[in-house]
């Protein structure tokens, strides 16, 4: 019975959070959810508590750095970037594409998918409009890479995170170890898009229309450079790494005060407040389902070991779940199971929960959110579920196989 309506409160929040009736945050069905499991005993208040504390340092990391990007926004980061973007096409088509896939790796590395999917991509979709040529090609590029191209640090993905938390290891570790996976995944991710929307590359942008110079936001690009060597010392200090993501937002949103850029009223938006309740509750009401049955069933179905075939298949069983439940609770599955096999496979479940959500809308809520700012701003990238599952089919399995093989190689040469 617990396990029933576990499962049934786990299938409410995620279908709210899919559809977001009227832009109704998540927090409106996963708190009220996690209520009745605790009220009905499908989880103690001790084992609630314990996964808050446990998501606590999380939640506050994706806190600061959700801040930390729209301050990079304000201060006008992400317009020097379309700007940059515009000028790299030199004529081609193939050119802006490539500058598109550097600058969404970069952002999605250093400033989460978050950054990619809400700032970047408006600015994406306004310079193919300037530049006269289809803007699907580069839209998927920024849906595809916000999951696929997260793969490189911990701050990059909430999955990250999780993941980083469960496997133990430093920052500058896991970086390292994820560097082949993400750099696989980005490269074949570009030459696959390349192929998929080769009739829409043909068409040769305008030249006429890139004037003025790029006016780059120095101060901000040596905060960021300055946070991210803090994620390092930190992790190699001991602390969290939130604590160097606080410090940059800190500077720059003192910075962006001062000099009337941004408003208190704006930072406290950034939080995002509903959707890290939204984080903990689903973790509440996961930990709940786990906890009455689904943990020892979905055991049956990891493979053993940490070879390459058995890393091929964890990131295959962690893909295919993301589709069916969304990559947020399938990580939260799986990473219980896979911890004391090793960080190998717990950084195999990674790449599954981030490069598998590429093969349907359902599969991430960056997806969503993807969908909800192309929508708003160009119909020419817009793009139905069939479409969208059809670049998927084509590109996903792919990436997902080259990924795990980067893994393999890179646990090969640095160790774990």
């Amino acid at each position: 019975m617990e396990l029933t309506l576990a499962l049934v409160a786990l299938v409410a929040v995620l279908a709210f959070a899919l559809a977001r009736p009227h832009g109704w945050p998540e927090a409106v069905v996963a708190v009220p959810a996690a209520g009745v499991v605790l009220a009905a005993g499908a989880i103690s208040w001790r084992e609630a508590l314990g996964e808050v504390v446990e998501l606590l340092p999380v939640v506050g990391f994706l806190a600061a750095v959700l801040v930390l990007a729209r301050l990079c926004d304000d201060d006008g980061l992400f317009h020097a970037a379309g700007v940059a973007m515009a000028r790299a096409t030199s004529g081609s088509q193939n050119r802006l594409l490539a500058s598109v896939f550097a600058v969404a790796a970069a952002v999605t590395a250093i400033l989460s998918l978050d950054a990619t999917v809400v700032l970047l991509t408006p600015v994406v979709l306004a310079t193919a409009r300037t530049l006269a040529v289809p803007a699907k090609p580069h839209a998927y590029a920024t849906a595809h890479l916000a999951n696929s191209g997260s793969l490189l640090l911990p701050v990059s993905n909430l999955t990250n995170l999780l993941a980083f938390s469960a496997a133990g290891l430093t920052f500058v570790h896991f970086a390292a170890v994820m560097t082949l996976p993400w750099l696989a995944a980005v490269v074949t991710e570009f030459v696959l898009l390349r192929w998929v929307f080769a009739k829409d590359l043909v068409v040769r942008p305008r030249q006429d229309v890139v004037t003025g110079p790029i006016e780059l936001p120095v101060f901000t690009l040596v905060v960021l450079g300055l946070t991210l060597a803090g994620f390092a010392a930190t992790s190699l200090l001991g602390f969290s790494p939130a604590w160097a993501a606080l410090a940059g937002a800190a500077v720059l949103g003192v910075r962006g005060l001062a000099h009337r850029r941004t408003s208190i009223t704006r930072i406290a938006a950034a939080v995002d407040t509903p959707f890290l309740a939204f984080v903990l509750c689903l973790g509440i009401v996961v930990n709940a389902v786990m906890s009455n049955g689904l943990g020892s069933a979905m055991q049956r179905m990891i493979p053993d070991g940490t070879g390459l075939l058995a890393l091929l298949g964890i990131a295959a069983v962690a893909a295919v779940l993301s589709n069916v439940v969304n990559n947020l609770p399938a990580v939260l599955v799986l990473l219980p199971l896979v911890t004391g096999a090793g960080p190998a496979a717990v950084l195999a479940v990674l790449i599954g929960v981030n490069v598998g959500p590429n093969l349907t809308y359902i599969g991430s809520l960056a997806n969503l959110l993807w969908r909800a700012v192309v929508r708003r701003d160009s119909g020419d990238g817009d793009a139905g579920f069939g479409e969208f599952s059809r670049v998927g089919l084509l590109t996903t399995p792919v990436v997902l196989i080259a990924a795990v093989l980067g893994l393999w190689a890179g646990v090969q040469l640095v160790g774990l």
